[in-house]
C-alpha cells in the first residue's frame, strides 16, 4: 500500500538537461527523485510523474509532481519534532536539494489526482528583450534577447488567431504514437514596464517545443518580415515550416499547473488520456 504525495516545485532550468531523468545527465527528475530517495530512506529509487515535462533549460515557477510512497515513510518525516509530515517533508527536501530546485509544499493527494492527465491547463510565460542594452544581467538567464525591435500589438494581433480547439501539428515535433490536437486557451503579448516583451500561453496540455514554436512564429511578425496572418496560414498547412524558428529554451517558464475540484480529479484524468480528434 502506498500514499500518493502531491509535490509542488520550482526550478532554474539552466543547469539541467530538462526534466525527465536520463543516463549520466542533471535532471531536475533526477535530483528530485534522489532527494525522496533520501529522505524517506526508500529501498528503491522514487519515482515521479510531471505536470509538464520542460525540456533543457526551461524554468518553473510552478511545477506539480506526484509519487507513490510508503505511508509510513512519510510519517515518520517530522522524527521527534511536532511537525507535520508535510512542513518535514518541505524542509528536510529542502535541505537536500540544489540551490536551484525548490520543493513549495508537499501534501497526501487528493483520490484520483494525477500530476499529469488531472491538469486542466498550463500557463507558460515568455520573455523577449529587444533593446540589448537594457537587459537586466540579473534575468540573463530567462530573458531572450534579439537585435530588432519587435511590434508587441501587431504580435498580440497575430498569436489571437492561433487560439482554440486546434491541430497544432505545425507547431509540434513529431513523437511515436503522440497526437498534435490541443486547445489553446491564451496566447496573448505585452510590453512590461521594464520594456520586456511578455508572452502568456495557456492550453489544456502542450505538445514537444510548441511553445517556443508559437513564439517563433510571431516573432518574425513583430519585426515586420511577415504579415499577421501568416501564423495561421502556417497552422492551416499542418506541417512544420523552416520559416518558424524554435525559439531559445531559457526564456520559457511553467507559471502555473491548474487541477479541478477534488471530486472531478479522477475524471478529469480519464478524459485526458483519450486521443484529441477534431468535430467534422
Amino acid at each position: 500500500m502506498t500514499v500518493r504525495l502531491r509535490i509542488d516545485l520550482a526550478y532554474d532550468g539552466t543547469g539541467f538537461s530538462g526534466w525527465a531523468a536520463q543516463p549520466g545527465l542533471r535532471t531536475v527528475e533526477g535530483v528530485l527523485s534522489t532527494a525522496l530517495t533520501t529522505v524517506l530512506r526508500a529501498p528503491e529509487p522514487v519515482r515521479l510523474t510531471v505536470a509538464g515535462r520542460t525540456d533543457a533549460g526551461v524554468h518553473a515557477r510552478g511545477q506539480v509532481a506526484h509519487a507513490d510512497v510508503d505511508p509510513q515513510a512519510f510519517a515518520s518525516l517530522p522524527g521527534r519534532s511536532d511537525r507535520s509530515p508535510e512542513l518535514a517533508a518541505v524542509t528536510r527536501l529542502n535541505g537536500v536539494l540544489p540551490g536551484d530546485v525548490v520543493v513549495r509544499a508537499v501534501a497526501p493527494a487528493a483520490p484520483g489526482f494525477d500530476a499529469r492527465f488531472s491538469a486542466l491547463h498550463r500557463r507558460y510565460r515568455y520573455r523577449l528583450l529587444d533593446e540589448p542594452a537594457a537587459l537586466d544581467p540579473l534575468r540573463r538567464h530567462d530573458t531572450v534577447v534579439v537585435r530588432d525591435r519587435l511590434d508587441a500589438s501587431a504580435m498580440d494581433d497575430a498569436a489571437g488567431t492561433l487560439t482554440g480547439l486546434r491541430d497544432f501539428a505545425a507547431f509540434c515535433k513529431r513523437r511515436e504514437g503522440a497526437g498534435t490536437v490541443r486547445t489553446l486557451l491564451e496566447y496573448s503579448w505585452r510590453r512590461a514596464d521594464d520594456g520586456v516583451l511578455e508572452a502568456t500561453v495557456v492550453a489544456d496540455a502542450f505538445c514537444h517545443s510548441m511553445v517556443r514554436a508559437l513564439v517563433g512564429a510571431v516573432v518574425p511578425v513583430g519585426e515586420g518580415r511577415r504579415p499577421r496572418e501568416w501564423p495561421a496560414q502556417v497552422l492551416t498547412a499542418a506541417v512544420r515550416d523552416p520559416a518558424v524558428k524554435v525559439m531559445p529554451a531559457h526564456g520559457l517558464s511553467l507559471d502555473e499547473v491548474t487541477y479541478p475540484a477534488d471530486d472531478a480529479l479522477a475524471a478529469r484524468a480519464q478524459e485526458a488520456r483519450a486521443v484529441r480528434t477534431l468535430p467534422d
